[in-house]
């Protein structure tokens, strides 16, 4: 994509280097993802591994979560109760050592604050070491705060929560990660009012959650291990199984191939009872039936392709005959009575008729037989459009047709066999001046380096959707019940139609209903080259501007 032309050249050249870029990455991407894809797209047991895979690894990653993160919260709702429970006894502890004094004006009471503190702290030593008891008294400043051990921990006792405690008067407790003694653990903070004659002072009690998260982490970890384990295993287990059925899939389908490219005699092997057994066992009995049916019809078609081929060869000898008898009485019909002469016409005119019958008859018996050979000359194209119109101009002329020709003013030379080239166009434009409607058909000649082509335009009723790939067919008529003005044998574009592919080249149509139709021949400037292109349109260029 390039930037607009309105943008200053400053903008426009980071672009320019951010496209570049882009398109090396793009570009090694594609080539990274296309075996990847290629083998997504043809692989049915990489898509059935690869959708196992993605859903096991969903369903044991939430499993696995849930499972750990519920563990979680039972260890800590654990330690949660055990410190409730342990703070409620060391509460009862320091307010009877506490009502001892009547006022917070004690000189005995920081004293005692200390010793409380330390028997709290010793109390919990079999428990964890790594506990924290703290005495304050917010309320009288005079009170320093007592702490064992030793630690910081205004990041431990928040204001939040001596706002909760010393103000509020209730238990609150927080989660709170900070570092102590020269590590970072994770504590569970307790704080609780402690009940005394001269009001209340506030306890801390911190245990920290070291072997909870421990736990925990052993928990998510087994479940982790577990769960990939069962991942590639179900993997495993699922390319294994896709493998039995994928195997025979993939016999059947290199048995398919072998029939179709003509190995009739190729079997699936049947082993066991079950569905893949029952498979190949219909395959095969498929195979046989397939095999004697085009046994059958290749008989068939050679018995037809012979009869036809004799037929026309033994219609030869009384046709002659006959076509002499008719000549001397066609010569002599002005001596006979008008009646008498009308039908000797007519006679010569069936006889025209039913020795071209003979002549496609034998055409399509060669081609049949493979014996249709290519006379390939170097050929100027020009004059053999010039005499196929010539020669037609005539019958043109009585249905009110008019031949336009588009011929290059300079030679057109091609290597082709100028009889076969010479008979398709005839028929092409026998059969557009037939079906013309009495408008102009215009016949345009075209040619590039590697190709020539020939159009051959009508403005009549036009082709059906599909009958396009219809009009090839032997004896096929896009309207029966039309009157035919050529008395042609039904055979003349078959025959036209393998004309071109003899010359390695296409005959292809186009037609809409009341639209007209158009054929074009492409065929190689040398023999033996392969069409890539024509040099001219399928479709009609006025047809295309209507549309467009």
């Amino acid at each position: 994509m390039r930037a607009p032309a309105w943008l200053p050249e400053r903008v426009r050249r980071p672009l320019r280097v951010v496209r570049r870029h882009w398109r090396v990455v793009a570009s090694r991407l594609e080539r990274f993802t296309s075996p990847v894809r290629r083998s997504w797209r043809r692989s049915l047991q990489v898509r059935v591994v690869t959708l196992t895979l993605v859903a096991s690894s969903l369903l044991v990653g939430t499993f696995g979560w849930f499972i750990a993160d519920r563990s979680a919260k039972i260890l800590l709702h654990r330690a949660q109760d055990e410190v409730s429970a342990s703070l409620k006894r060391k509460v009862v502890w320091a307010s009877q050592q506490l009502t001892v004094h009547p006022q917070a004006y004690d000189p005995q009471l920081p004293s005692t604050i200390s010793e409380t503190v330390n028997e709290l702290y010793d109390g919990d030593q079999a428990d964890d070491s790594g506990t924290v008891v703290s005495i304050r008294a917010e309320r009288y400043p005079e009170l320093a705060p007592q702490t064992v051990p030793a630690v910081d921990t205004g990041e431990l006792i928040t204001p939040e929560l001596i706002r909760a405690v010393a103000v509020d008067g209730r238990v609150a407790q927080q989660i709170r990660t900070a570092e102590v003694g020269g590590r970072t653990t994770k504590y569970l903070v307790y704080g609780s009012p402690v009940p005394s004659k001269f009001g209340h002072v506030e306890l801390y009690y911190m245990v920290p959650l070291t072997t909870e998260d421990r736990a925990a982490n052993q928990i998510r970890n087994t479940v982790l291990v577990t769960g990939l384990a069962l991942v590639i295993l179900l993997g495993v287990v699922a390319g294994l199984v896709t493998r039995l059925v994928v195997t025979p899939v993939r016999v059947a389908a290199r048995t398919a191939q072998r029939l179709s490219a003509g190995l009739l005699d190729q079997r699936m092997r049947v082993e066991g009872e079950d569905d893949l057994a029952l498979l190949a066992a219909a395959f095969n009995q498929m195979a046989a039936n397939l095999q004697r049916q085009i046994v059958r019809l290749e008989e068939m078609s050679r018995l037809q392709r012979r009869f036809t081929s004799d037929v026309s060869h033994e219609l030869r000898t009384p046709l002659t005959t006959v076509r002499m008898a008719a000549d001397l009485i066609f010569s002599e019909r002005d001596e006979f009575d008008p009646a008498v002469a009308r039908s000797a016409e007519l006679l010569q005119a069936e006889l025209d008729r039913f020795e071209g019958l003979l002549t496609d008859l034998l055409e399509i018996s060669r081609f049949d037989a493979g014996f249709a050979a290519l006379d390939a000359e170097h050929t100027d194209l020009v004059p053999i459009v010039r005499r196929v119109a010539e020669r037609l101009t005539g019958l043109a002329e009585r249905v009110g047709v008019e031949l336009q020709l588009r011929l290059p003013d300079t030679p057109v030379i091609a290597e082709v066999d100028p009889r076969r080239v010479e008979r398709v166009l005839r028929n092409l434009v026998g059969n557009a001046v037939e079906h013309g409607e009495a408008r102009p058909v215009q016949i345009t000649l075209a040619t590039d380096d590697a190709a020539v082509a020939i159009t051959v335009r009508d403005h009549g009723i036009g082709l059906k959707a599909g009958e396009e790939r219809l009009v090839f067919n032997r004896f096929w008529r896009a309207d029966p019940s039309r009157a035919r003005q050529t008395g042609g044998t039904g055979l003349g574009l078959s025959i036209s139609a393998e004309d071109a592919r003899l010359h390695g080249g296409w005959l292809e149509a186009w037609g809409a209903p009341g639209e007209g139709a158009q054929f074009r021949l492409t065929l190689p400037v040398r023999a033996g080259d392969r069409l890539v292109a024509a040099p001219l349109p399928l479709i009609p260029r006025d047809r295309t501007a209507e549309v467009s």
